[in-house]
């Protein structure tokens, strides 16, 4: 009788106790930062990315904007030509592409098989009787919504002194934590599914000077 008397005290007295470690375990905060942390720390790395992927893509922008400035100034001044029988400034579509690579090696590097066959890096360089006749907008494969770029009626065409001249590039930057910029564009698969780049679109309109 008496034993039964001591283990209902015995029970009694260390209930309270164990509600108590319970109620402080759940009120304590020990490693509630490293929890916050973890459940934070995907979004906020993949925001951080993001920002210095945007960063380097502009200035892969930029890149590909000055080489087209670059490339557009020597086709304008005949330090480069095409056809006209001069070997110092003569080039055909691959010694541009090379010398267009050069400009951008900084950032975007073109292999051997790049410059003979474009698969990232386009230029449509062409001559037209009028400004107005050299198109206004990026031609795309597809339905009126979405497509992929249409390279088919690209070429490497300038003419010679004075006449009009247009030199556009094309180049598709990869994409890895930027997840909004490639579906701010209509230039991508014509389901609509998001490609896995953006595409850079630099262009140049001139008239030649009257080189000799």
């Amino acid at each position: 009788m008496r034993q039964e008397r001591h283990d209902l005290i015995t029970d009694a007295a260390t209930r309270p106790k164990r509600r108590g470690l319970w109620r402080d375990l759940f009120r304590s905060k020990d490693g509630a930062a490293a929890i916050e942390f973890a459940l934070l720390a995907i979004p906020y790395f993949v925001v951080i990315f993001a920002i210095l992927e945007t960063f380097i893509a502009f200035t892969g922008e930029q890149l590909v904007s000055n080489a087209v400035d670059t490339m557009a100034r020597k086709l304008r001044t005949g330090n480069i030509t095409y056809n006209l029988s001069r070997p110092a400034t003569d080039m055909d579509r691959s010694k541009f592409r090379q010398a267009f690579c050069n400009e951008v090696s900084i950032l975007i590097q073109c292999s051997a098989d790049e410059v003979a066959t474009p698969n990232k890096l386009w230029l449509d360089v062409r001559s037209f009787t009028s400004f107005s006749a050299i198109p206004t907008t990026v031609p795309r494969t597809g339905n009126s919504t979405y497509g992929e770029l249409n390279t088919a009626t690209f070429g490497f065409s300038p003419g010679g002194p004075k006449t009009i001249n247009m030199l556009r590039a094309y180049y598709k930057w990869d994409t890895v934590t930027d997840l909004i910029r490639p579906y701010i564009t209509n230039v991508r698969p014509a389901d609509g599914s998001r490609p896995n780049y953006f595409l850079i679109v630099e262009t140049a309109t001139f008239q030649n000077e009257d080189y000799p």
